[in-house]
């Protein structure tokens, strides 16, 4: 049997504040599995964003541990915390955050360049991910010449193009109509059940949410189980 690619155990996240400390997280525990699709809803403020980011080792959790394929990595340095991120972790925001002198392909090809890879090589994986997005006929496109559907579509296969462990969005469809928000679902969704990449997804977007494998809703810093097809927070 497969183990968790990310789990979280007993996290807790509390911030300064000149009100008094603010605990967003408390003693949250979660897996996920690879290939899998979590999702994870809740109010604006209810800690979705800083679980992601514990997540992907943007930040230190207050106590409790994030384990990566079953290791802990909490305590790691930071230069190997960034080689976690680099080589294993791929984000996906509400904007693309695209390089606008670049067209889709070189986007993509971005983080194989850093990673090391040739050119060439960089712009083949980029232009088979681009082909499984249905936009190979936009690669050579700059951003301003894409839809906000398509910018989306490039900026997911920019964040797997390192072909990486486990993906995190933090609303990845939440800037767009919702015709848009299916497509670039569905896109989502049929490239994670292809690459068995397991993937943690924040999103106000419950129609979503309820095509998700299992859907978690953040309330008072607890992570509480939802059916998929609940239409509440």
């Amino acid at each position: 049997m497969s183990k968790p690619v990310f789990s979280a155990r007993d996290v807790t996240r509390t911030y300064k504040a000149e009100a008094g400390d603010l605990t967003v997280l408390k003693g949250v525990n979660l897996d996920v599995m690879p290939g899998e699709i979590v999702g994870l809803i809740g109010p604006s403020g209810s800690g979705k964003s800083s679980l992601l980011h514990a997540a992907g080792l943007l930040e230190h959790p207050s106590s409790g541990e994030i384990l990566f394929d079953g290791e802990p990595v909490g305590a790691l340095p930071e230069r190997a915390r960034t080689h976690i991120r680099l080589a294993s972790i791929g984000f996906v925001y509400q904007f693309h955050h695209l390089l606008p002198e670049f067209d889709a392909r070189d986007n993509v090809a971005l983080p194989l360049r850093i990673a090391g890879y040739s050119q060439a090589d960089a712009r083949v994986r980029a232009e088979e991910l681009l082909a499984q997005l249905k936009l190979a006929d936009r690669m050579t496109h700059q951003p301003a010449q894409l839809s906000g559907g398509e910018r989306q579509r490039v900026a997911i296969a920019r964040a797997l193009a390192n072909r990486p462990r486990l993906l995190l969005a933090d609303e990845p469809t939440g800037n767009l109509d919702p015709g848009t928000s299916q497509t670039v679902f569905e896109a989502l969704h049929d490239l994670v059940k292809t690459t068995g990449v397991a993937a943690l997804i924040a999103t106000h977007n419950m129609e979503l949410a309820g095509h998700m494998d299992r859907v978690f809703a953040l309330k008072d810093g607890h992570l509480e189980e939802r059916p998929a097809e609940s239409q509440e927070y």
